[in-house]
């Protein structure tokens, strides 16, 4: 380590920003090279840990029971990880990024290794929120590193490596988790986590300076507490089971209320304290506006698409649950040769945009805000893409059965709905019959699956109009602070 390097954990925390310490020219490459292989490292297990678990889920079930509780294994993560992005956005801002980092590996970690200890689905449930809440501390603040390490002109090389990461783990994922389920044990899903963990907090701890933004302020509490008022009810109304609560019932408009009204409260405080945990001012930068909206209606088409593709491929191809994960591996090849050629997938260049465009010191808010829109827009289109299925699967299931139901007795017609269909549960119904009925069933799904496509590309095509509007910066050469923009709509 240079003479430099070594007095970067010794600068004062309370430097203002114009005196803040310049990483990006003063670390070495080597160093770079290390800090960036260890964020690197902890990306991939938080994008991993979101398409991993879904291939072990059966063989939860039969371990553990609590089948009524097993949405929660994926909703209890994706709450708390999506949460708590923009609070540890602000927070690496304030601390630095590496605490921030390596306490959201730790936490991942151990919440790694109880969920695979758990004894009970309530038990698993509780550890994945925890593993939620360390992968959020891995999502908001692996991307503003790229920020700290390089000027804006050298980020998009490096950029692409993160986008990668996110495509590698979104196939390698539901392929690794069959792999490890059915060759040792759904617990190995967790367990696999800690070797590449503990290596990444290795690397962290000895290269990574702690990466201080300069900036004094103290922690908005209450926008902190209002923030998370507001999310947790929003997703929740939209993970909740839709056939046990539909949209009108209850508890999802009790859901949809509380964080409408949370929401109002939170821009309230927010326009008022000196630092809040979402500046709205950031709101009148175009740049940051633009990819606000853009990064969720990526979220909301390209995620949510790829989530129901290997529904697709298990209910209407018919292949197992490891083998539809097989099936995308052709796009990590893609994206591969995508990042070669240094452009990037639509993530990290988003994060280029918004980077190049905020003041150093809002670099880690901002990088979080824009994970946020994100992930809230991929569970918008998660729910409203399953809303989508269940009705074109129902009516074209209805359209298509019908003459196949007019041939049988009327006591069997009766016990034959959709649910019967996916279970097989129609022992009475004649061998002919039953093929027919799958045969509807698979076109019924077919065309959910590609009605689902359909508005994805309309969303897609918004997305592109949207970045259009960007304005055409240069990126900047050094860290210094970026240009305002204020009022260039």
């Amino acid at each position: 380590m240079r003479p430099a390097e070594s007095a970067l954990e010794g600068a004062v925390a309370t430097s203002p920003p114009a005196e803040r310490i310049d990483y990006a020219s003063i670390l070495s490459p080597q160093t770079k090279w290390i800090v960036l292989a260890g964020v690197l490292m902890g990306l991939f297990l938080a994008a991993l840990d979101q398409t991993i678990v879904a291939t072990a889920l059966p063989a939860i079930i039969a371990d553990l029971r609590g089948i009524d509780l097993l949405a929660w294994v994926s909703t209890g993560y994706l709450v708390a990880s999506t949460t708590t992005v923009p609070v540890y956005g602000k927070l690496s801002d304030l601390y630095g990024r590496r605490i921030i980092v390596l306490a959201g590996i730790v936490i991942f970690l151990v919440g790694s290794a109880l969920s695979g200890l758990a004894a009970t689905m309530g038990q698993l449930i509780a550890f994945r929120v925890l593993q939620g809440i360390g992968a959020a501390a891995l999502t908001s603040s692996a991307f503003t590193v790229i920020a700290d390490l390089f000027v804006p002109a050298d980020r998009p090389r490096y950029q692409g490596l993160f986008g990668g990461v996110f495509a590698l783990a979104s196939v390698v994922g539901p392929y690794l988790g069959g792999l490890l389920t059915d060759q040792l044990s759904w617990r190995w899903v967790f367990y696999v986590n800690l070797p590449v963990g503990i290596v990444a907090v290795a690397f962290i701890a000895a290269k990574m300076p702690r990466l201080h933004s300069g900036l004094r302020a103290t922690v908005d509490w209450a926008g902190t507490l209002l923030l998370i008022a507001s999310v947790v009810p929003l997703l929740l109304a939209l993970t909740l089971d839709k056939q046990e609560y539909p949209w009108s019932s209850p508890a999802v408009v009790a859901l949809l209320m509380a964080a409408t009204v949370a929401t109002a409260l939170l821009l309230i405080v927010e326009s008022r304290v000196p630092s809040p945990i979402i500046s709205l001012d950031l709101f009148r930068n175009r740049t940051f506006a633009v990819v606000s909206v853009a990064s969720m209606l990526v979220g909301a088409s390209f995620f949510a698409a790829i989530f129901f593709l290997s529904i697709f491929m298990v209910n209407v191809v018919g292949v197992s649950a490891t083998a539809a994960g097989t099936t995308l591996i052709p796009l990590t090849f893609a994206g591969m040769i995508v990042l070669g050629m240094g452009l990037g997938p639509a993530m990290p260049l988003l994060n280029l945009a918004v980077q190049n465009a905020v003041p150093y010191e809002k670099v880690g808010v901002a990088t979080a805000a824009r994970q946020f829109f994100l992930q809230i827009g991929s569970a918008v289109g998660t729910a409203i893409f399953g809303v989508v299925l269940s009705t074109v699967l129902t009516a074209e299931f209805t359209r298509g059965a019908a003459p196949v139901l007019a041939q049988l007795p009327v006591h069997v017609r009766a016990a034959i709905d959709l649910d019967s269909i996916r279970s097989g549960a129609f022992a009475s119904v004649p061998g002919p019959a039953v093929t027919q009925l799958h045969e509807v069933f698979r076109a019924a799904f077919s065309a959910g699956i590609t009605r689902i496509y359909a508005y994805a590309t309309v969303l897609l095509l918004a997305a592109l109009l949207v970045v259009m509007a960007l304005p055409e910066i240069p990126l900047r050469t050094s860290n210094r602070a970026a240009t305002p923009q204020t009022s260039d709509f």
